[in-house]
């Protein structure tokens, strides 16, 4: 990446929301002590890593099931863009987690394009960060474990139209499922069931356990965790569970700001994205970002 461009620190920019957010943290020293080992990981493994040089951290994750599109142009910008304007890195993250739709032909045409906007996704210690989100789908089966464990996610068996008979409005809360209060060890059971692919696809999903009363619940009506998919489909590092959609899969990798691909995705599922935050960070070191 480039050098940072001068920019005084006195106040945030007013010219859009996302710059005043880096910026106050900057200010704040909110990541000053952020430490990075080259790659993602959990708090264990970063333990005993050296400082991050990146003094924020943005990421583009497309999906390589066809070719970018003038769309994409505005995304690679914003994140690549803040990344090199504020001295940081832009991960480029793709998010293969639908093998019967990506080919290798898109890895290396989104590759090609982000380098002829002029981006780079190496940060300035060096390190290449560009990544799968197939090679955490173990990883994040741990953390949808450990929700389950700790009471925040749940295994539902409703169809999806008993779901959205369900799903909440502007003005009306959504109801609970009756599948919400299920015990620990019946959800640990169904759901490792689910990983071993024993189940039909969509039979049954894993929820999280958010208030169907809030504005954003309209999230909570989808399989927000993870689905049952038939086995012959899955990645075969992930046993037959489907992993979490972008924004949560996203959320759980050593970051400091994720400046999300659409303004309404910072509008929409926002809360819900940093309400996975919070409830991982509940886990304790061993299974934290």
């Amino acid at each position: 990446m480039s050098a940072p461009s001068p920019r005084k620190q006195e106040e945030a920019s007013h010219s859009n929301f996302i710059r005043q957010i880096i910026e106050a943290d900057l200010m704040a020293g909110k990541y000053a002590t952020r430490k990075w080992n080259g790659k993602p990981g959990s708090a264990l493994s970063l333990h005993r890593a050296p400082p991050d040089p990146a003094k924020i951290r943005t990421r583009f994750p497309p999906e390589p099931n066809g070719y970018l599109h003038y769309g994409h142009a505005k995304s690679i910008f914003l994140n690549f863009g803040l990344a090199r304007e504020y001295g940081g890195a832009c991960h480029l993250r793709f998010d293969d987690t639908n093998p019967t739709k990506e080919e290798t032909e898109y890895v290396d045409s989104i590759r090609d394009s982000v380098k002829w906007l002029g981006f780079s996704w190496e940060d300035p210690g060096g390190n290449t960060n560009e990544y799968y989100a197939s090679d955490y789908f173990e990883y994040l089966y741990q953390f949808a474990e450990e929700l389950v464990r700790r009471g925040h996610a749940y295994v539902d068996s409703l169809s999806p139209e008993q779901m959205r008979a369900l799903r909440g409005t502007l003005t009306e809360p959504g109801k609970n499922s009756p599948y919400r209060e299920r015990g620990v060890e019946e959800n640990l059971k169904l759901f490792r069931e689910m990983h071993l692919g024993k189940f039909a696809d969509g039979e049954h999903v894993l929820r999280a356990k958010i208030d169907m009363a809030s504005p954003t619940s309209t999230c909570a009506t989808r399989p927000c965790i993870a689905s049952a998919t038939p086995r012959t489909t899955a990645p075969a590092t992930t046993g037959a569970s489907t992993p979490p959609t972008t924004g949560r899969t996203a959320c759980r990798r050593a970051r400091k700001h994720h400046a999300l691909a659409l303004h309404a995705r910072v509008r929409g599922p926002r809360p819900l994205y940093e309400w996975f935050n919070e409830r991982l960070a509940e886990t304790g070191p061993g299974t934290t970002a």
